[in-house]
């Protein structure tokens, strides 16, 4: 008998949310320049924006803020957090910054140099924008399945291996190290298997090159190889944790997704030779190297939620909600990438709204619709987040139009996903009446998160 994954955890404390109506939702969207970045969160009803420092914390962790040493250099909570890492992830170096985009600046201002270029699964938007700024080129090289939403393959975040090998024999000289992002959160948040980093590490080696993971969700990857990977069944997550972290010579975090927070981020690496340079620029842009950007109560919450992300118990749930979603909507006639992620449900907007060309930005126009609909606010991967406009005007387009609808950690109980749910089939059944956009304004970087729009 198939009982129901149960949310593992009782509530101690509730926040009212606020109820809105579709009238002042419109007035509200105008207001924000048809922006859902830009509305008020006391605005939105169902907040799956994103999963980045949007949880909630246990009471092992509230009590933990409580012991913060607030010391400016050496604290103890700095080394209560470096213990967990060094545990967890087997490197030896803990740089901690305030999130994952600061880790991300501060490794790529001293690891990479203009005109290099990093091959990754699928660089996130932070993670691009960072080497980009840098004059570094960002390459994507995911699975041709990656990029087929509809297509089912259990590891859809795989790097192809073999574009891989060829990029590295046609322009080696150029690639500083690689990187893999675990899960692939702009490919739907699909896990990439052990096999695959495995071989990527490998392949790297014989070329000389280190691997960097991006490990924003690394718990949820882990997680979907002991569930889908032959061998790994009976392995505990803290065994393939400590397995994946092996392959690689560091790795990037932002800890406000798998680090169970609402704010942190760190570099750990193997490699003395990055090390005192991205230190120095720590002490620079962030802090001391024992607080890096954040308070010891920060770090103490961090050094908890790295080890509650572990529990088999919490992963179960946490993977279960995505696909419990993605059934809901598939059973409405919702199209979503195929099978689901492990963090959120992406929307297929291209599916959702035929009727809009690339030119009407359908998924940015699925968001709007999704708040005008029923309070529900998420976000646009697609053309908006990930095409440019070119200086003669003309527009670059994502080869994929998708929604994604990130689930903040033990926030939302079941109820508020049966809700969310019911609104999106309902807006699937009057799909046409959905209306394209048109930017107005946009800024150079990252231009999804401050643009402005009009109605097509």
């Amino acid at each position: 008998m198939n009982r129901p994954i149960i949310e593992p955890f009782r509530i101690k404390s509730v926040e009212p949310i606020r109820m809105s109506t579709r009238p002042e939702r419109e007035a509200l969207l105008e207001g924000a320049k048809l922006n859902v970045f830009l509305l008020r969160a006391q605005d939105v009803l169902i907040d799956f924006l994103t999963d980045s420092g949007t949880g909630a914390m246990s009471a092992r962790q509230w009590a933990a803020i409580m012991e913060g040493d607030e010391s400016y250099a050496g604290a103890r909570s700095f080394f209560r957090l470096e213990a967990v890492i060094r545990r967890i992830t087997g490197y030896s170096h803990l740089i901690p910054t305030h999130q994952g985009r600061a880790a991300e600046r501060i490794f790529f201002a001293i690891a990479t140099r203009k005109g290099d270029l990093v091959p990754n699964n699928t660089h996130f938007d932070t993670t691009r924008a960072n080497l980009e700024y840098d004059g570094v080129e960002a390459m994507d090289l995911v699975i041709p399945e990656g990029t087929q939403p509809h297509v089912y393959h259990p590891f859809k975040g795989n790097i192809d291996l073999q574009r891989v090998e060829d990029l590295l024999k046609r322009e080696g000289p150029r690639i500083p190290f690689g990187m893999l992002t675990l899960t692939n959160n702009s490919g739907g948040g699909q896990p990439v298997s052990m096999e695959n980093l495995r071989e990527y590490s490998a392949l790297l080696k014989r070329h000389g090159k280190p691997l960097i993971l991006d490990v924003c969700r690394f718990a949820e990857n882990a997680m979907f190889i002991k569930l889908r990977e032959p061998g790994f069944a009976d392995r505990s997550i803290e065994s393939i944790v400590r397995e994946m972290f092996g392959h690689a010579d560091g790795c990037l975090m932002s800890a406000k997704k798998d680090g169970m927070v609402n704010i942190g981020g760190f570099i750990a690496l193997h490699d003395e030779r990055w090390v005192e340079a991205a230190r120095n620029l720590l002490i620079l842009t962030e802090g001391f190297p024992t607080y890096g950007g954040l308070a010891g109560r920060d770090l103490e919450a961090l050094a908890v939620g790295l080890e509650e992300v572990l529990q088999e118990d919490y992963l179960r749930y946490r993977l279960r909600t995505a696909e419990y979603m993605g059934e809901r909507l598939k059973a409405g006639g919702v199209a979503i990438v195929e099978p689901t992620g492990g963090h959120a449900v992406y929307l297929d907007a291209k599916q959702v709204l035929p009727h809009l060309g690339p030119e009407d930005y359908p998924a940015w126009s699925l968001c709007n619709a999704l708040y005008l609909e029923g309070g529900i606010r998420g976000v646009e991967i697609g053309s908006v987040m990930f095409g440019k406009r070119l200086e003669d005007g003309t527009e670059t387009y994502h080869a994929m139009e998708l929604v994604r609808l990130a689930f903040p950690r033990r926030v939302y109980t079941q109820s508020h996903f049966d809700y969310a749910a019911e609104v999106i089939c309902q807006l699937r059944s009057r799909a046409d009446e959905v209306r394209g956009v048109r930017i107005t304004r946009q800024s150079r970087f990252l231009r999804h998160f401050t643009a402005e729009f009009r109605w097509a």
